[in-house]
């Protein structure tokens, strides 16, 4: 009789496994493939982290552009209207002095020049966007017109504007130079005011007198 022991879980491991050529290539190209896989995953996720940060990058460019070009622009514009407010006080000594020739002066050549070059002004204020303010006869406005004085009158609605004491101008859409004007004051509603006020000064004195309380 052959004496059979029983094989050790190391012997049945031994066993299982298959040691033959094929087995072994073919084990080991799985595990090659394995690992392809792993290095292609990981390159996969490489790939999609420096696009993420591209992209980011190409935003951040692209913003700082933007805000540069902004930052430029309003430089540029505030330096233009700048250059714009002095021209305009050359434009006010052409209003004077237009505004105040006399009139034997109006055939004059030179002063046909004068008148010209007013014009040339013009429309150069025209071309960057400038307008003049509309103010004798409107409406007294705080956002465009800057009184520096009143004018007691029954001609005109009280707060009405009745002259234009420097033009003011406007740049595109906003101001750049409230107009200098004068308003008018009606003294009916001035003398209301008044007798409102001593009413009330009375009435508080008459208040206050010795014996009011007994």
């Amino acid at each position: 009789m052959t004496d059979e022991r029983p094989r050790t879980r190391a012997e049945e491991r031994i066993a299982e496994l298959d040691t033959s050529p094929e087995a072994m290539a073919q084990q080991a190209a799985s595990t090659e493939m394995d690992e392809l896989r792993s290095q292609l995953l990981a390159a996969e996720q490489e790939a999609a982290e420096n696009k993420l940060g591209w992209q980011r990058s190409t935003a951040d460019f692209q913003n700082y552009k933007r805000r540069t070009e902004q930052d430029r622009e309003q430089m540029f514009g505030l330096a233009n209207e700048a250059l714009l407010s002095k021209l305009l006080t050359i434009a006010d000594d052409f209003d004077r002095a237009i505004e105040h020739m006399p009139p034997e002066l109006a055939d004059v050549g030179w002063v046909g020049g004068i008148v010209a070059i007013d014009r040339k002004l013009r429309l150069l204020l025209d071309s960057e966007g400038l307008t003049p303010i509309e103010a004798v006869g409107k409406p007294f406005d705080p956002h465009e017109h800057e009184a520096v004085k009143q004018e007691t009158t029954t001609a005109v609605p009280d707060g009405t504007v009745t002259q234009e004491l420097q033009r003011g101008y406007r740049i595109r859409d906003r101001v750049l130079r409230p107009a200098m004007v004068a308003v008018a004051v009606n003294p009916t509603n001035e003398g209301v005011t008044r007798g409102a006020s001593s009413a009330g000064n009375g009435s508080s004195a008459g208040n206050g007198e010795p014996g009011g309380i007994n």
